[in-house]
């Protein structure tokens, strides 16, 4: 084969400028004005996150006095038999230990009268569950989710935020 002789036109590949670094001399500035850029953008969204967080807290660093505590509610331990599965020798037994979660402490002297009427309301509700129904976390949130639902009826007007559990066994 023979060689192509090199047209005129085709631009031959450009030498590296001479001087001395290798760097051609527009790049450094387009390289400063980025860092600028960027480290502006940066000090921007740190000072951002600091007022962000710092923000509403007094000297102190404490949390503004607005903020109302939250009061629990003890309820006594619980055992109840489960209805039995399908082909289920010995029925299951579910013992179980919950707090009730409210705004104000307040609420606490308005539900303890009437925490026989959400004792009652929770065994009714849990001796109609099966072992299975209680699989996993998804069965424990549903639970504690229908019990939220059942003890906001029984003591309303009052209003219960949640039903926290210390102790579940499921025997």
């Amino acid at each position: 084969m023979a060689k192509k002789p090199k047209k005129a036109e085709e631009p031959e590949e450009a030498a590296p400028p001479e001087d001395g670094q290798g760097v051609k001399p527009g790049r450094f500035r387009k390289l400063a004005i980025f860092g600028g850029i960027g480290l502006a953008a940066l000090s921007a969204l740190g000072g951002g996150g600091y007022w962000f967080f710092a923000h509403g807290k007094g000297e102190t660093g404490e949390a503004p006095k607005n903020a109302s505590p939250v009061a629990f509610l003890d309820i006594r331990e619980m055992t109840v038999n489960l209805s039995n599965e399908p082909n289920q020798d010995r029925p299951k037994v579910l013992k179980f230990r919950a707090a009730l979660e409210v705004k104000d402490k307040k609420l606490v002297a308005e539900i303890q009268p009437l925490l026989p009427r959400v004792e009652d309301t929770f065994q009714v509700f849990v001796r109609e569950l099966r072992a299975s129904d209680l699989d996993g976390s998804a069965g424990v949130y549903r639970l504690r989710e229908e019990l939220l639902r059942r003890v906001n009826v029984a003591v309303y007007p009052a209003k219960v935020d949640a039903v926290l559990f210390k102790d579940i066994i499921l025997q």
